[in-house]
């Protein structure tokens, strides 16, 4: 796809705006950006990495504008976001490393699975109360796996790991999102790093794209605010549920 440079800058600052949204509010925020960035011509690995570079300004609007949510999350920002540069950075090895496609099959189940426990989440609280927490080594590795799984590809990690902390927290989804943003921003970050010294980035489409998650993300926290926590958790689920079954049917193909 050609286009002009100040058209080409227009459509993705406006993909960076809608990713930054929705990826606060849903965890799906690769499902605006990457194909913007396939249609306007970039191969699929350097898609991937100029969009795991951009993503890093939906961490920084999004914290910036989730202080109130933040509040008294330090240990937990800590703990977890510490797993997420461990995870972020192993996962962006993996990428340079291992041959295109490694995670086409699973990719699509993991999200189904998160969506799931998405929808879940009142029941499996009910049912593991007292059992496992979020100290849990369980917890812990699977907040590893997810966030590897960030540094690599990510579509939809954020899903998979709104859907982790949900079924061991009872902070709203509104603190859940504001965790989720930290902990992936720290896997982007990582990521992001070594791309930038070992990839290859497209950095005229990487900063509208960026520029635009930051002003996208910084509208999320005030939206979860205002909406039920019900119709976020069952919109999420149902988003993934789609994202699911389009790349079921891609790989098909």
């Amino acid at each position: 796809m050609t286009t002009q440079p100040g058209v080409q800058f227009g459509l993705l600052l406006l993909a960076g705006v809608g990713a930054g949204v929705v990826g606060y509010g849903a965890g799906l925020a690769s499902l605006v950006s990457f194909p913007t960035l396939l249609a306007l011509g970039l191969p699929p690995v350097t898609a991937n990495m100029t969009n795991s570079v951009a993503l890093t300004g939906t961490t920084l609007g999004g914290l910036v504008s989730a202080r109130p949510e933040l509040r008294g999350m330090r240990a937990r920002i800590l703990r977890f976001g510490s797993i997420g540069l461990l995870g972020g950075t192993t996962g962006a090895v993996l990428l340079l490393k291992l041959p295109p496609g490694v995670f086409e099959r699973v990719v699509p189940w993991l999200i189904a699975l998160g969506s799931v426990v998405l929808l879940a989440r009142p029941w499996l609280r009910r049912l593991h109360a007292g059992r496992i927490d979020e100290h849990h080594h369980v917890v812990t590795a699977l907040i590893g796996g997810i966030t590897i799984y960030c540094g690599y590809f990510g579509a939809a990690a954020g899903v998979l790991l709104t859907a982790a902390f949900g079924a061991v927290m009872e902070d709203s989804l509104a603190h859940l999102s504001a965790l989720r943003t930290a902990v992936l921003g720290a896997a982007n970050i990582a990521a992001a790093v070594i791309f930038v010294f070992t990839g290859s980035v497209d950095w005229p489409m990487m900063v509208p794209l960026a520029i635009g998650t930051i002003l996208g993300s910084a509208l999320g926290p005030p939206l979860l605010r205002r909406l039920p926590e019900t119709v976020v958790r069952v919109t999420v689920a149902l988003a993934g549920f789609a994202l699911a079954g389009k790349l079921f049917l891609d790989h098909a193909h």
